[in-house]
């Protein structure tokens, strides 16, 4: 029964995203209690940076792959690998460009600022982790989750014993951290191109029909990973451009590194929903879509429910465990303490399944446009209300408020346009989700009973 449940495709999924985000979590409490607030804060920028560059990086490609491959033929296959190669080089090409001109022009400027870790560094990365992140995208199409599993594990894995060295062993300045973090996805990526996996040794394949058939779909789907990425990475550059300045960046970056573990689950069942939904879609099943839709939304609805009562009451403890006692000493200058923050996340992390579910859902039925028309009201909602709440009233916690505002927004705008397409019964969702457990629970039960009687 467990061989059989480590190969189911969520089991994997969610394996994947549960190593990423433990490592992940564990090197994060490391790094906020051996460095100083305002580097760590630097830290934090470095890596928000970074994540919201790859948005439009693979965002290009990235959605486009999993759907066409879904159901390809050999031949449209090995195009749509090369072509997402090619295009991932040249906007890599393009990014690195223009971060490296923006850094010589503006020298000065960035490096005595927080923001000079990101301009320095980052063009190395972007062409490190290129072949490692095109490999994730083209096995995810192909729903091989155990070797994302082994992608995930080699790379966060080798920088977390980096992170234990520096922290029990030999202190390492920020520069080297940084350093070590390229050669590590160097060799990851290096790994991927030796076992074939990430279409790099495909690109001169690269047709120009398929070239525009992911540059179609991803104009798109761009704007939509990228205005995702601004949700969350706009909070922390807006912080950082106020009064309250990279200290209160690195304050706010623990609830949201908290509420990664929310989104744990919710990232391993997007992974296996989109590429059967599309699928579906392309099959012209839209009863299917539906169904899915309605089981991935309530499931993860119900499961979130469990997590975030834990995570609200809870909150002191898990601030106490991920960054120490300094954490939680209230911060009258900055509007709020880091607990309160965390159990407004809490609510937040609530409307994430099926705010999330709907996007999954529109660009499945092949409507990104939509999709990024939804993405780019709530990123308005929440930069607007971002500005309101750090230079108006100068509060973290009425941007963690902010949150739940333009979530909402998200969901109305998700379901109106989504609705269109399927034709929903909004109870089904909740119905729906409950099946789910209810059937896995009887397979479990009835799989024991099997077992217990061989």
């Amino acid at each position: 029964m467990f061989k059989k449940l480590a190969r189911e495709d969520n089991f994997l999924s969610l394996m994947g995203n549960v190593v990423i985000a433990v490592l992940g979590l564990l090197g994060f409490a490391l790094l906020a209690r051996s460095l100083s607030l305002d580097v760590f804060g630097e830290w934090v920028l470095f890596i928000t940076g970074g994540s919201f560059v790859e948005m439009f990086r693979f965002g290009i490609t990235n959605t486009g792959l999993i759907r066409f491959l879904s159901g390809a033929d050999q031949s449209s296959r090995t195009k749509l690998i090369g072509s997402n190669a090619l295009i991932g080089l040249c906007a890599t090409v393009l990014v690195a460009f223009i971060i490296a001109l923006c850094y010589q022009v503006f020298h000065d400027a960035l490096a005595g600022s927080a923001y000079n870790l990101f301009f320095k560094w980052y063009p190395v990365l972007a062409f490190a982790n290129l072949p490692w992140n095109n490999a994730l995208v083209v096995l995810q199409a192909d729903r091989r989750y155990d070797r994302m599993l082994l992608i995930k594990s080699i790379n966060s894995g080798l920088f977390f014993l980096v992170i234990l060295f520096h922290f029990f062993f030999v202190e390492m300045a920020l520069n080297e951290l940084v350093i070590t973090l390229l050669v590590i996805n160097g060799i990851t990526s290096g790994l991927t191109i030796v076992l074939g996996w990430d279409g790099t040794k495909l690109i001169t394949r690269a047709g120009s029909e398929t070239n525009k058939t992911l540059l179609n779909f991803g104009k798109y789907t761009t704007i939509t990973l990228i205005g995702t990425n601004f949700l969350v990475s706009a909070d922390a550059v807006i912080i950082s451009l106020s009064p309250m300045g990279s200290a209160a960046v690195a304050m706010y970056s623990i609830p949201l590194k908290l509420t990664e573990l929310l989104q744990i689950p919710l990232r391993s069942f997007v992974a296996t929903a989109f590429p059967k939904m599309s699928k579906a879609s392309i099959q012209d099943n839209l009863k299917q879509v539906r169904y899915l839709f309605y089981t991935y939304s309530g499931a993860l609805t119900y499961l979130f429910a469990a997590m975030s009562i834990f995570v609200f009451v809870f909150a002191e403890y898990l601030v106490l465990m991920l960054s120490g006692e300094h954490y939680l000493r209230a911060s009258p200058e900055m509007g709020s303490n880091v607990v309160a923050i965390v159990r407004v996340f809490a609510l937040y992390g609530l409307l994430l399944p099926i705010d999330r579910m709907t996007g999954v859902g529109l660009d499945s039925v092949n409507r990104p446009k939509v999709n990024a028309f939804k993405v780019f009201v709530m990123v308005a909602a929440n930069v607007t209300g971002d500005l309101i709440a750090v230079f108006v009233f100068e509060s973290l916690l009425l941007v963690a408020v902010a949150s739940i505002a333009f979530t909402l927004i998200g969901i109305g705008v998700g379901m109106y346009f989504l609705n269109k397409e399927l034709n929903l019964t909004y109870g089904a969702i909740f119905s729906c989700g409950a099946n789910f457990y209810k059937n896995n629970f009887k397979k479990l039960v009835h799989g024991r009973y099997a077992l217990a009687n061989k």
